[in-house]
C-alpha cells in the first residue's frame, strides 16, 4: 500500500511530552490532549496541554479535546493552550463554527459525532458543512453523566461508513480501536484518520509493543 493512502493516526490521551514523543516515533501524525471532561480517561490541565502542544515538531498536529459548549470559552481555551486543532466533543450551545473560524485563523475545527444509531448520519452531514473534519466516536452525551469519548467501545461501523461516504469533509474513526480490529475498521469504513487511546495502552501508560502492533496492522490493511 502506498504510504500516502494510509490513514492518519492520532494517539489520544497524551499526558506528557515524553508520551507524545513515543507516539510520534511509532508513526503518529497527531496527538490528542484531553481537557476537562465529565467522564473518561486522560484529562490534564490546560497549562500542561500548552507545554505539550508547544513542543510538537513541524507536521504533527496537536488536538485540544474540549467539552466546552460556547464559542467564547472555546476560543479562550484555544488561545491559552496553543493547540493547532480543536476537537469539540459536545454540541455548541452558544455561538457558531463561523465565529470559531474567524477568531482562530489557521486552526482546524473538528466536530465529534457520537454514533448511537442511524440518526447519527443526518447529524453528521448537517454539521459537516461547517467544520474541517468529523470524528466519529462511541460516546453517549444523553446520559446523566455525559460520555464524550474514551469509552473503549466500538460502535456500528456501517453507520460510520455511510457518513464517510456522504460527508464532504475528512472523517476520523474512534472508539474501541486496537491492533486486533484496526485492519477491519480501515477496510469497512475507509476513514481519513484513526483515533486511539486505550487500545495502545497498558495500565494507562502508552505501550510501545501495542503501538508497534497497531501501526503494523495499519500497514497491512487494504
Amino acid at each position: 500500500m502506498d504510504p500516502t493512502d494510509r490513514p492518519r493516526v492520532k494517539i489520544c490521551c497524551i499526558s506528557s511530552a515524553a508520551e507524545a514523543q513515543v507516539a510520534i516515533r511509532h508513526g503518529a501524525s497527531a496527538v490528542g490532549l484531553v481537557s476537562s471532561m465529565p467522564s473518561g480517561p486522560g484529562v490534564i490541565d490546560d497549562e500542561r496541554i500548552r507545554t505539550i502542544a508547544s513542543g510538537m515538531p513541524s507536521g504533527i498536529s496537536s488536538f485540544l479535546l474540549t467539552s466546552r459548549r460556547t464559542t467564547d470559552s472555546i476560543i479562550d481555551q484555544m488561545r491559552l493552550t496553543g493547540a493547532t486543532t480543536v476537537q469539540i466533543c459536545d454540541t455548541l450551545d452558544r455561538g457558531t463554527y463561523a465565529d470559531l473560524a474567524l477568531a482562530l485563523p489557521g486552526v482546524t475545527i473538528v466536530q465529534v459525532v457520537h454514533v448511537t444509531g442511524p440518526d447519527s448520519v443526518d447529524e453528521a452531514l448537517a454539521v459537516a458543512e461547517h467544520v474541517d473534519a468529523l470524528l466519529l466516536d462511541s460516546g453517549n452525551p444523553s446520559l446523566p453523566v455525559k460520555e464524550l469519548g474514551g469509552t473503549g467501545r466500538t460502535h456500528d461501523w456501517s453507520v460510520s461508513a455511510e457518513i464517510r461516504r456522504r460527508a464532504a469533509v475528512p472523517v476520523y474513526l474512534a472508539g474501541g480501536l486496537h491492533s486486533g480490529n484496526v485492519g477491519e475498521a480501515i477496510r469497512r469504513v475507509g476513514p481519513y484518520g484513526l483515533d486511539v487511546c486505550s487500545g495502545v495502552r497498558t495500565r494507562g501508560a502508552l505501550d510501545p509493543a501495542k503501538l508497534a502492533s497497531f501501526f503494523h496492522e495499519i500497514r497491512l490493511a487494504r
